[in-house]
């Protein structure tokens, strides 16, 4: 979640913003206070919209944040609360998270599990920052007695800064139970923070663009996904600074 994230082809394991409770916890490091909300329309797929909200706190040396999910309608939604932490110590950013995730089915009643999420991020230089984060690593399974475990996946990145304008973001992920898959994204300041972005994703295939802006402690996004069996997705999210920029 999060349109800025969507846009750059949902290779944000080295972003660092409101957003990354729901990506690589790490980024939550020394994040000012704001509340965010997103919203994802697929007008093929009218049960498949997604909404969140998280609320960055941050605390002395540390930053935490409360997160929100809902993915589905009224046949079938999945919905996570997530409550994550970061801290800061020299190049090295570190977070952890932990997650209460239920699944309802129309007919089959409600399905249920806790999982733990942690990631890292470096600044190796002031242009180039490496990151990973793994999510599920207790290999948590559903409260339904079959012990089907729910998806533990590993993620690999680098963010690049070529210059004060362009940014590149690429990673790969991992699922044991599925083939290998690669993001990348730019983000460029096209005039006084208004930007524009792209990205490309492999396994699933999918074309991504976006644009935003930033107003004083106003923060406004928009991203388009483009798949080829399912047409098109629209996100928009909001974040507001509740302290001084």
């Amino acid at each position: 979640m999060g349109a800025r994230q969507m846009a750059m082809g949902g290779a944000s394991a080295s972003l660092s913003d409101a957003w990354a409770l729901f990506h690589n916890v790490a980024g939550l490091a020394q994040q000012k206070q704001s509340f965010a909300f997103a919203y994802e329309a697929s007008p093929q797929l009218p049960g498949a919209n997604r909404m969140a909200a998280s609320w960055q706190i941050p605390v002395r040396s540390f930053t935490t944040g409360i997160g929100f999910f809902r993915f589905g309608d009224a046949l079938y939604n999945e919905q996570f609360i997530s409550l994550g932490v970061a801290h800061r110590m020299g190049i090295t950013s570190l977070g952890a998270k932990v997650n209460f995730s239920q699944y309802r089915a129309d007919g089959f009643g409600v399905l249920s599990a806790m999982t733990l999420d942690i990631g890292g991020i470096t600044q190796l230089t002031p242009e180039l920052r490496v990151a990973a984060y793994i999510t599920n690593v207790t290999q948590s399974s559903l409260n339904s007695g079959s012990g089907e475990r729910l998806p533990m996946r590993m993620v690999v990145g680098v963010g690049f800064q070529f210059t004060k304008k362009i940014i590149a973001t690429t990673e790969v992920e991992k699922d044991p139970d599925y083939p290998l898959t690669w993001r990348t994204g730019f983000e460029y300041d096209v005039y006084k923070n208004l930007f524009f972005r792209t990205g490309y994703q492999l396994q699933p295939n999918a074309f991504y663009f976006g644009i935003g802006g930033n107003r004083k402690r106003l923060r406004i996004d928009y991203a388009l996904r483009y798949h080829f069996l399912l047409g098109a997705s629209h996100q928009a999210s909001a974040t507001f600074l509740l302290s001084n920029p």
